[in-house]
């Protein structure tokens, strides 16, 4: 077996490795946020790290790898715009996934009375239970409060009782978890793929 062939298993594994945690990160701490009720600072935390840091992680690690490479010839292949804004689609996807999942785990129905309705730039309504608990966060448009909802309009709604995931008028939830597993395969995919071609060009220039 030559040099050349393992170093390319080499190159496979480590980066295949490096794809799974920068994707399965960002997926993981954006989801787990809402549905493990931590904390807010935690969630913002962790929301940060799922939509910006990782991502980011996944396209210039990758291209700090190139140190033989003298800077002004230092390239970036294109598959690692991939990892980039399917990590970044998996945090802010995630989020709402997981929302989803705790509302559909502890989430509670109750009868809703519409106080306040904000329709600035898409819809939200403001609701208390009828015996007059907020209802936090408020109902989105796409969950309910629609243009024909007006101020003191009742309606059934599903909530968070830890005020996390936003309330629904939905029976049916849906985590949209086939578009996640595509962006995460296209990902670890492409973030492979990526990695090994820098990997490649780097020793390339050395002559290794």
């Amino acid at each position: 077996m030559g040099a050349g062939t393992v170093w390319w298993r080499v190159d496979w594994v480590r980066w295949l490795l490096f794809s799974v945690v920068c994707a399965g990160g960002s997926l993981g701490l954006s989801w787990l946020g809402p549905v493990v009720a931590f904390p807010s600072v935690v969630r913002g935390a962790g929301a940060l790290l799922a939509i910006l840091v990782l991502p980011l992680a996944s396209l210039f690690i990758p291209l700090l790898t190139l140190r033989r490479v003298p800077r002004k010839k230092r390239k970036l292949a294109w598959q690692l715009i991939v990892p980039l804004t399917a990590g970044m689609a998996m945090g802010f996807l995630g989020i709402d996934a997981g929302g989803q999942a705790a509302l559909a785990d502890r989430g509670a129905w109750t009868e809703a009375v519409v106080v306040a309705m904000d329709d600035s730039s898409t819809n939200h309504c403001d609701l208390r239970s009828v015996d007059g608990r907020k209802i936090s966060p408020s109902l989105s448009e796409g969950d309910g409060c629609e243009d024909w909802v007006e101020k003191g309009d009742e309606m059934r709604v599903r909530y968070d009782p830890e005020g996390i995931a936003g309330p629904t008028t939905d029976r049916d939830i849906s985590y949209n978890g086939g578009l996640l597993a595509v962006l995460f395969g296209a990902a670890v995919v492409m973030g492979t793929w990526g990695g090994v071609r820098q990997s490649k060009w780097d020793r390339e220039h050395d002559g290794v």
